[in-house]
């Protein structure tokens, strides 16, 4: 496609690569990243169902009757473990799919992993929609499952693949911003289905059938990366579709860098599956990143925000209909702050917005934390003052969030791994992602019971160690094309070189 802008970006030795960011790269990102709206519909749309009347009385009559009961404890009038498992167990499934999605990335190409995302998306939707029992919801949300274990395994590979080393950052930010997309569109949903009686519930489920459909059609008509036809020994149309996508004829450097990356990955993969490989010192670094990036994700506390959300506001003293408009508000402000890390991933970096995102997120949890420590009682609600005030911390929370960890998560670990551990290195992130936001689906609710506000101290105390391990252990990655970061990221960090050496020895004596 010849629109787009030119783009000028570093190689080694001093020598320029030119190329367009051209509009076909930015349509097939858009498409891509529709994977990250369905996530991102799944996770807001949970909360605002689950605090519905309809749907609890059918699904959940004992959560139902204690949600009415006049002296109920706020905080544990939703811990129930089965409705629990109703949001976790999409997350559960999403853990064992990315296993296979990473084996569908390598041999049947990013494109095609993400067809088979939306084809679990329609039916899990359609199995959820029209539910008539437990048994029958929880099957549907373990279909939708699949189809976030192999969209979340394809999506950010496929972006971080086709965009140029300058804007890989923003490139990939749009899964994230999809998904805050998805969670907004969601919290809308749930606000004018909660006022549907008595199937609004059914709606809010069946609404994702759209970014599903968008998902299906779109991922037959955008092209597959230039790295995966390479590595599948599609040469002659790696190289065609490189110069496609990059506006120019004028592609010989990176294509050479791709098929050497290629050479090299398919001679290691012969004399050592990838995920043996893993098990490698120098496969150390990336590895350590991708997972400790998951996990941290998680225990910043975010998801059992979007999950509960509605459910959250309630407990801490809003009426069903002001829980869900807060929850709208959240998500609008989650929204706008990707837009924020869009443009700015790939001027300031991705180290810096993750600490600035620490040091804010740590004074609004600590914050919500006293003021529902001191103002929120079990039996009781905060005034008019403190609940507004809640609020807009939350939002502050939440900002910070999402212009750095929600998006950089998903970012860091598609683009610092080698091609030879590339699917099999971002599957342990998927995965390590999938399982610790089913660890906190499954218990928030529980946690939230036994330890009322000072849950939000717990997290804070994370934020703390989150921040640590930024300053010491994560590297810049900002500018660096994606199959140079052996050399030019982890050889050159200060503890991270430590892992590599003339050989296993040398790696070995150096304490890896």
């Amino acid at each position: 496609m010849a629109g787009g802008f030119a783009v000028v970006s570093s190689k080694p030795g001093g020598g320029i690569k030119q190329g367009k960011i051209t509009w076909y790269v930015w349509i097939c990102g858009i498409i891509a990243a529709t994977s990250g709206l369905m996530f991102g519909y799944d996770i807001g749309i949970s909360g605002g169902v689950t605090a519905m009347d309809d749907f609890l009385l059918l699904f959940f009559p004992s959560v139902y009757a204690r949600k009415h009961r006049a002296r109920e404890n706020n905080y544990c009038k939703f811990d129930d473990q089965r409705l629990q498992l109703f949001t976790s167990s999409l997350y559960l499934a999403a853990l064992v799919a990315s296993f296979v999605a990473s084996r569908d990335c390598t041999v049947l190409g990013r494109k095609r992993t993400m067809q088979a995302a939306s084809v679990f998306f329609l039916a899990g939707t359609a199995l959820c929609a029209c539910a008539s029992g437990l048994a029958m919801l929880i099957v549907g949300r373990v279909c939708l499952g699949a189809g976030v274990g192999f969209g979340n395994q394809a999506a950010p590979l496929f972006l971080s693949e086709i965009a140029p080393a300058r804007i890989r950052g923003a490139l990939n930010i749009l899964f994230q911003l999809n998904v805050t997309i998805g969670i907004l569109v969601a919290n809308v949903v749930n606000y004018f289905a909660s006022e549907i009686h008595p199937l609004g519930w059914r709606y809010a489920l069946g609404g994702a059938a759209a970014p599903a459909a968008v998902l299906f059609l779109g991922s037959l008509v955008i092209t597959e990366t230039p790295t995966s036809l390479v590595e599948r020994g599609r040469e002659v149309d790696g190289r065609k579709t490189l110069e496609r996508i990059r506006g120019t004829a004028d592609v010989d450097d990176e294509y050479e860098e791709i098929r050497a990356a290629c050479a090299l990955a398919r001679e290691m993969v012969a004399e050592e599956a990838p995920y043996r490989r893993l098990l490698r010192r120098e496969s150390r670094p990336p590895l350590v990143i991708a997972i400790a990036m998951q996990v941290f994700q998680q225990f910043t506390g975010i998801n059992a925000l979007m999950f509960y959300a509605p459910v959250l506001f309630q407990t801490m003293g809003f009426a069903t209909d002001g829980s869900l408009l807060s929850a709208v508000v959240t998500g609008g402000v989650n929204v706008a702050s990707t837009v924020v890390s869009i443009v700015l991933v790939d001027r300031v970096g991705r180290r810096k917005l993750l600490l600035e995102a620490c040091a804010q997120m740590l004074v609004a949890q600590v914050a919500v934390g006293g003021i529902m420590l001191a103002h929120v009682r079990a039996d009781g609600t905060p005034g008019d003052g403190w609940a507004v005030g809640l609020v807009v911390l939350i939002c502050v929370y939440v900002s910070s969030f999402a212009w750095s960890w929600g998006p950089l998560g998903w970012l860091i670990p598609s683009e610092t791994f080698p091609l030879e551990t590339r699917t099999a290195g971002f599957s342990f992130a998927v995965s390590s992602n999938m399982l610790f936001t089913f660890l906190i689906a499954q218990a928030f609710l529980s946690m939230m019971c036994a330890m009322r506000a000072y849950i939000f101290f717990f997290f804070a105390g994370w934020i703390v160690v989150m921040g640590t391990f930024v300053l010491v252990l994560l590297p810049e990655t900002k500018g660096v094309p994606i199959d140079e970061m052996v050399d030019r990221v982890w050889r050159r960090h200060w503890f991270w070189k430590r892992c590599f050496g003339d050989n296993a020895n040398e790696a070995r004596v150096n304490n890896c």
